[in-house]
């Protein structure tokens, strides 16, 4: 029956056969794809800054006003440590695993690792250094020494980061918000019962109190 003759068969006369038909539509699908993808990456070239490219930045530290010159990839660990000599944030897995480079970005604990420089403009960024009065320890880092709240000392600075920005959220949390609060900072020598009791107590110097 003509119905179910194959299109191969069919006269030049009646155009392009469904076979042919198709197979230009998937030529044309794949020109126009290549033609968008390429037209997206001119569009994203025009707006990306080159990698080794230095721009201005202002970044505010424990209350003090910066203004650097930063490659857009450095992260804000590298220009704390290694630009303005801020040391308290320690480097550790460089991937957001371990905690031990928190600081407080507008009061709330972020990896600096995991940051950009270029992000934290205009933020408010507060380190280990920012938490001290001139010598005097903060709450937070008096309450770790008093409770001996650490062993190799490594992951402490994250640690009391980490708390103080709970603190500052919840001035009186309760053992598991405590143990929420630093669930992002890892302690390889297994301190978390004495981190925990000095979140506590940190808790109480906060308010004033000596017992």
């Amino acid at each position: 029956m003509d119905e179910d003759r194959d299109d191969k068969d069919a006269p030049p006369s009646q155009g392009l056969s469904r076979r042919g038909f198709i197979a230009t539509l998937g030529t044309g699908a794949v020109a126009a794809a290549a033609a968008a993808t390429a037209a997206g990456a001119a569009a994203g070239a025009e707006v990306l800054p080159d990698a080794a490219e230095m721009l201005k930045v202002t970044l505010t530290i424990n209350g003090r006003r910066h203004r650097l010159m930063v490659e857009p990839r450095w992260s804000l660990l590298f220009v704390l440590r290694d630009q303005l000599g801020l040391t308290g944030t320690k480097v550790g897995c460089e991937r957001g695993e371990c905690g031990s480079c928190t600081v407080l970005i507008d009061g709330k604990p972020r990896y600096a690792c995991m940051t950009l420089a270029l992000e934290a403009e205009g933020a408010d960024i507060t380190t280990l250094e920012g938490l001290m009065k001139g010598e005097e320890l903060g709450p937070v880092q008096q309450a770790f020494a008093e409770e001996d709240a650490f062993q190799c000392g490594y992951c402490t600075p994250g640690q009391i980061m980490a708390v103080e920005g709970l603190l500052r959220a919840n001035p009186n949390p309760t053992l598991d918000q405590v143990r929420e609060g630093v669930g992002g900072n890892l302690c390889r020598c297994g301190s978390y019962p004495l981190i925990f009791k000095a979140a506590r107590r940190a808790a109480e110097l906060k308010k004033g109190r000596t017992t």
